[in-house]
């Protein structure tokens, strides 16, 4: 007999919902608010993804479910896993405990697979910040810290944009080699210099929840050619290239044709400098490898992980996907 599992994909910015009958029928679903415990801690976050499942378990005329299976921005370590589940747990949606969870880059790797694929690949996301993960049937998985610099990592959204802003100042004060940065980056804020945007944001008259507007502007500088701007797009893309073969080469993948999914706001808004790059280097280091940008919705992932750990027949699986791939 199946089991209803609810599906959570929670990302810094957003958070979906899914509630999946035994059959793989998505009978409710509703999304929330941005899952961020460092920012306000493990019960406030929590309380933000129990808004959103209150309108799902409605939706689905149900109080709980048989399984829960959640991927978690900022669940990056197996510590914070495991904190996580104890409190997902502690709301009480699955009464027999059952509950899985992992950081959210599983749910791109998932949801990113083809459709009678195995669990088997490796998923790059680029938002916010940067991840990868990477996955074999046998359960075996390939991850990396990624909390940031003291974890080696480079990049994602807001690293992006941090540097676009370094660049811009030192090449305004002279400290640093001239980029149209210094230009663009004031003026899509409506500021006549980059003193005047480093003014306003350090004293607050442009809010730090701005900041990743400063991304795309980098982009658009480096399609226009500015050295500087397009540095910055390469290495971005070298990050992500040397994270995925290294998740490639822990889990014996890179003599295999496997998928290489690429996900999160940087990688889907399909920068062509970044593309074309990632493509060439990928091609010269995991021949193997094939690379595709995901466009399914991670929540589907989350309810293909939760189906995986129920052990739902192929047509439930098949049905799930139908409904968010069409």
């Amino acid at each position: 007999m199946g089991m209803t599992v609810l599906a959570i994909d929670a990302g810094n910015s957003k958070t979906d919902v899914a509630v999946v009958a035994a059959d793989g029928t998505v009978v409710g679903a509703a999304r929330g608010g941005g899952f961020q415990p460092p920012r306000v801690g493990v019960e406030a976050a929590v309380d933000v993804l129990a808004d959103a499942v209150a309108r799902a378990f409605a939706e689905a005329g149900v109080d709980s479910v048989g399984h829960v299976s959640a991927c978690l921005a900022n669940a990056d370590l197996p510590v914070e896993e495991k904190e996580l589940a104890a409190a997902l747990r502690g709301r009480g949606w699955s009464p027999s405990g059952s509950v899985d969870v992992r950081n959210d880059t599983f749910a791109v790797l998932r949801a990113g697979l083809l459709e009678d694929a195995e669990p088997r690949g490796v998923a790059v996301v680029c938002g916010a910040g940067v991840n990868c993960a990477g996955m074999l049937p046998d359960g075996r998985t390939a991850r990396f810290p990624a909390i940031g610099r003291i974890s080696g990592d480079w990049g994602g959204g807001g690293g992006l944009a941090e540097e676009a802003l370094w660049y811009a100042a030192r090449a305004e004060d002279g400290r640093g080699e001239p980029t149209a940065l210094m230009r663009e980056l004031p003026a899509h804020f409506g500021l006549p210099s980059m003193y005047a945007l480093i003014e306003a944001l350090h004293l607050g008259r442009v809010s730090e929840a701005r900041r990743h507007e400063c991304t795309p502007v980098l982009f658009a500088t480096a399609a226009a050619g500015d050295p500087v701007a397009r540095a910055l797009v390469d290495r971005m893309a070298d990050e992500v290239v040397a994270m995925s073969t290294v998740a490639l080469r822990r889990l014996d993948l890179l003599t295999e044709e496997v998928p290489v999914l690429l996900g999160g706001g940087v990688l889907a808004a399909r920068h062509p400098q970044l593309d074309d790059r990632i493509a060439v280097l990928l091609s010269a280091r995991a021949p193997k490898a094939i690379p595709r940008v995901v466009s399914e919705r991670p929540v589907l992932g989350a309810a293909l992980l939760g189906l995986d750990s129920v052990g739902a027949a192929p047509e439930v699986h098949a049905r799930v996907r139908a409904h968010y791939v069409g």
